[in-house]
């Protein structure tokens, strides 16, 4: 199998042209920070105070199980990239092992995510620069979406180049922030009770064990973004060496940023003062009468929304790439500007995102939450593909004799596991009243999917011929087994 692995990209759908190619200007360092960077956002800084606040001391474990889960969904897509190669958006594996319906639906789903991502970003940032700028949120947020837009039309590298730099400034912030609270905590230059915190207040699990995992839900869109990396890797100089590095190292950083800090601010922090909304980090550096604190963490903060901004555009419009070589979306959406950048797909991605954030204005309570509720467990059912995917394609390469360079661990039991686990968040989705609409709205949002696969059928059968073509080697070989 190995001397029939390719990295490149065949024929997109006619026999007279070649297939579009994206560039390889990213490099190691970009997809490194990327994948560093891509945990680390709002969701860290700020969304943190309602696990805290709901969970108590214990809402490290929430965060350590979410991790888990992802992980574990990492290992497998870098299973799944090293045996087959050249497929570009890791949504593709669902087409590989599942079918064409799996890859649509996943590709469509993990793209509207990200749109909403954008703007809910746009208006978040929005918000804090409000702080410093007297403008309306609404033209605030057009114009940092405006500036990522054409950061993304500019150049891939350039929007390396951005990620790499955002990316490091929030691993040096929580760096940082680690090493004065774990100097704090254990009275360097002092002496104080701080890790009474983690027991005071009913205990460590005020609401009881199960309370670690009801909170799993929220958290693992937190811990989310890993994936993000995948992606980034299909235009590097050496794709499959990048997923492989990154899969190995994800549950240190989930460990190190999450798991971590969390611990540290409850030790910190008495659990009771944290306020949902407010920025627990800024708490804790309050507490350590750091100066500033305030301005710091919203300059940070402000950071990782620009980070998502930047990665959600640039996600979205290779997806829809993918998607259009696929023939799953208008093919004028493989067009490349000379820098090899999809343009109509980044601004495509750019103009539902201002939409939106219009809606984010006008609807804040309606429109838009609907919208965002519909991509509240989306991340949750591409998930559940990707590793359904991985066990069928697992089985095929050893139904041939191959053995996976990067296997994924105790197969396929712990695989089962994953499934399992990822089935169980969902359905405690549905137990949950407050996350209840988000998984009803996610689900209407995949019958929409569906539908739109439905309706394409006959479409899509009579360019079968041609577009399965633009699948690497080996993914041709997968789906021909099916």
């Amino acid at each position: 199998m190995a001397e029939s692995r390719t990295n490149g990209l065949a024929s997109r759908g006619t026999q007279d042209n070649a297939a579009p190619r994206l560039g390889v200007a990213l490099r190691q360092r970009h997809v490194t920070m990327i994948s560093l960077g891509g945990i680390i956002g709002a969701g860290l800084f700020v969304g943190s105070s309602a696990t805290l606040s709901t969970v108590g001391p214990a809402a490290c474990l929430s965060y350590l199980v979410a991790g888990i889960v992802v992980l574990m969904v990492m290992r497998m897509l870098g299973e799944m990239a090293l045996a087959v190669p050249g497929v570009g958006s890791f949504t593709e594996y669902a087409r590989i092992g599942l079918g064409d319906w799996a890859g649509f639906t996943s590709g469509w789903l993990y793209w509207y995510f990200w749109v909403i991502v954008v703007a809910v970003e746009a208006v978040a940032g929005a918000a804090i620069l409000q702080r410093w700028i007297p403008a309306p949120v609404w033209m605030i947020g057009l114009v940092l979406l405006s500036v990522m837009t054409f950061v993304n039309l500019m150049s891939v590298k350039s929007y390396g180049e951005f990620e790499f730099w955002f990316a490091s400034i929030k691993v040096a912030a929580i760096i940082v922030f680690i090493a004065i609270g774990a100097a704090w905590v254990f009275g360097l230059g002092h002496t104080h009770g701080a890790v009474r915190n983690l027991t005071a207040a009913q205990g460590f699990l005020p609401f009881g064990a199960m309370s670690v995992f009801a909170a799993v839900p929220t958290v693992i869109f937190a811990v989310g973004g890993a994936e993000i990396a995948t992606i980034a890797a299909a235009e590097s100089d050496n794709p499959a060496k990048s997923v492989a590095a990154m899969t190995r190292s994800v549950i240190l950083r989930v460990i190190t940023f999450y798991v971590g800090s969390m611990f540290l601010i409850a030790c910190i922090v008495p659990w009771t003062s944290i306020v949902t909304g407010h920025s627990p980090f800024v708490a804790a550096l309050e507490t350590m009468r750091v100066p500033g604190s305030a301005d710091i963490m919203n300059a940070i903060v402000l950071v990782a929304v620009l980070s998502a901004l930047n990665s959600g555009l640039y996600v979205s419009s290779r997806i829809l790439f993918r998607l259009a070589g696929r023939g799953d979306a208008p093919r004028a959406l493989l067009r490349l500007t000379p820098s090899r950048v999809p343009r109509l797909a980044v601004l495509l991605s750019s103009v539902v995102g201002y939409v939106a954030i219009i809606a984010a204005i006008v609807s804040p309570q309606g429109v838009f939450l609907f919208l965002v509720n519909a991509s509240g467990a989306v991340m949750l059912f591409v998930y559940l593909a990707t590793a359904l995917a991985q066990i069928r394609i697992r089985r095929r390469l050893e139904q041939k004799g191959d053995k996976p360079e990067l296997p994924m661990w105790l197969f396929p039991w712990l695989s089962y596991v994953v499934v399992a686990a990822i089935v169980g968040v969902l359905i405690a989705m549905g137990t949950d009243a407050s996350l209840r609409p988000q998984l009803m709205a996610s689900i209407a949002s995949l019958a929409v999917a569906s539908a739109a696969w439905l309706l394409g059928t006959k479409r899509r059968a009579a360019d079968e011929g041609t577009r399965t073509g633009y699948l690497g080697a080996d993914a041709r070989a997968m789906q021909g087994e099916r």
